[in-house]
């Protein structure tokens, strides 16, 4: 076959190969958006409500330690097989989740399950950044944040039928065979020319990276809490957090094939690009891990109609990712990033301004702006990145950006984790009550269902309530100081497309 004819054919495939990247892509975006969903009633069932951010912040820490060496290893070994064992492992992974008796173990197997999710959706994406050209590329990058609106409608309604139904195991299940089917049609239809050649893998890089940031989102969640702040302990695990950390960065600059390439950030749009991401990646886990708890806790409404707020924010995200996709090649980059800028600023302010008497409505709207806001910035990002990197770095430079929105997430979601935990408590002992002083943390347990709220006296639910309304106030105001560095760093993007330093 002549080279005219090779790629022919690869243009064919590319529908094909697309619609299997994008139901990859579904099957993690579904399932963020049923747990988050269905997290409410999960800690009413198991229990351990002080555990509800390790649940996430389980998941997160894995995927985002594994994002950078699975990205390096598709630049090695091929897009393809990598794939396959990072679904393979995550399907697995929520096989187990749906058997877990306690959410001690819920959160063991949230480890497994990230561990797997760190391959999905860098390499996903990077394949759309193999197969089609920078212009197309802008296009793509809607069509592919179109699947999380889809899966922001769907998921919801699926999470809380199955929820009523079936029970909140199946929310883990439902997208096994999706995953399956995404598999099938990459090895049918996706073909990759690898060079052959011996590699070297970055394992040492992994192990410091996964040991400097399991010790930092320790901190991070149980400081204040389980340890005081000022006690030895803080201060070692500090210290030890900043060795390995320092070590990794230390050692990926000076070893052969880096799991993450420095060299690649001296580019300023990269750079820039990186850590916006870094700081979206808090201001998104800090809406989509509690307002389910908000509105189900506080303004009292069901399951489905947390899932409806935050399904706003999934509908606004693609939405702007395709008119971002448009606006790129017309206005550039920079302007484009600055838009989304300004619409975080702006739904962050409404999550700020939020009463209970608001009701469902206004936290819609407020997601419905932060998911517009996420679809210009992270088009806007992915592209750019993409376009100033070679093919055997786009692999390691699209990880790179998705490990830093990870790597946000993940210390946001225990840093505003501790924010939540501690603000409960210090209201419980400050409260006049004296059933609500003996409280803890878990006792918000009894808000998440209608039954719980019922069994309260109207003197104790209130003060639950305004407990849970002040420590949420507290994190939806460093979301916001979030959302205004992100607009700052924006200012810092190169003017032209072309412009570097």
């Amino acid at each position: 076959m002549n080279a005219a004819e090779e790629k022919q054919k690869r243009l064919k495939y590319r529908p094909f190969i697309l619609a299997s990247v994008m139901l990859a892509m579904f099957v993690g975006a579904i399932e963020a958006t049923i747990v988050s969903t269905a997290m409410p009633a999960i800690a009413a069932d198991l229990g351990g409500f002080q555990l509800y951010s390790w649940v996430f912040a389980s998941y997160l820490l894995m995927s985002t330690v594994t994002v950078l060496i699975y990205g390096r290893l598709s630049d090695l070994f091929g897009r393809r097989p990598v794939m396959t064992f990072g679904m393979l492992l995550f399907l697995g992974g929520s096989i187990l989740c749906g058997f877990a008796p306690n959410m001690e173990w819920l959160i063991a197997f949230r480890f497994i399950q990230g561990l797997g999710a760190g391959a999905v959706l860098p390499i996903a994406t990077t394949i759309v950044g193999d197969i089609y050209s920078k212009e197309e590329r802008a296009k793509i990058q809607g069509y592919l944040s179109s699947v999380w609106g889809i899966s922001a409608v769907i998921g919801p309604v699926i999470g809380g039928l199955l929820v009523v139904t079936a029970g909140w195991q199946y929310v883990f299940w439902v997208n096994i065979p999706l995953g399956l089917l995404s598999l099938i049609g990459l090895w049918v239809f996706l073909k990759e020319n690898v060079e052959k050649k011996k590699h070297h893998i970055d394992y040492k890089g992994t192990i410091l990276l996964t040991a400097g940031l399991s010790i930092l989102l320790y901190i991070l969640v149980e400081g204040g809490g389980a340890v005081s702040w000022t006690s030895w302990i803080i201060f070692a695990l500090l210290a030890g957090a900043a060795f390995f950390l320092t070590w990794f960065i230390h050692h990926e600059l000076h070893t052969e094939d880096p799991m993450m390439s420095f060299s690649i950030w001296k580019n300023r749009s990269i750079l820039i690009a990186n850590i916006v991401s870094l700081a979206t990646g808090v201001l998104l886990i800090g809406i989509s891990s509690y307002l389910p708890a908000f509105v189900t806790g506080v303004m009292e409404q069901s399951a489905r109609v947390a899932g409806f707020t935050l399904t706003a924010m999934s509908i606004g995200w693609p939405i702007s990712a395709i008119i971002a996709g448009k606006m790129l090649i017309r206005i550039g980059y920079y302007r484009t990033s600055l838009i989304g800028g300004l619409f975080l600023v702006l739904g962050t302010i409404s999550f700020v301004l939020m009463e209970p008497v608001h009701g469902p409505l206004w936290a819609a709207m407020s997601s419905f702006f932060v998911g517009v806001g996420m679809g210009f910035t992270s088009t806007s990002f992915i592209v750019s990145i993409q376009s100033a990197v070679a093919w055997n770095q786009r692999g390691a430079a699209t990880a790179a950006n998705i490990f830093m929105r990870n790597l946000g997430s993940t210390v946001g979601v225990a840093l505003l984790g501790g924010i939540l935990n501690n603000q409960l408590r210090s209201s419980f002992e400050e409260s006049s009550i004296d059933e609500v002083q003996s409280f803890d943390v878990d006792s918000v347990n009894e808000l998440l269902t209608a039954e719980g709220r019922n069994n309260l006296a109207p003197d104790v639910l209130d003060s639950l309530q305004q407990a849970m309304i002040s420590g949420l106030n507290d994190v939806y105001s460093v979301v916001l100081a979030v959302a205004v560095l992100s607009l700052a760093l924006i200012l810092f993007l190169p003017r032209k497309d072309n412009e570097e330093l």
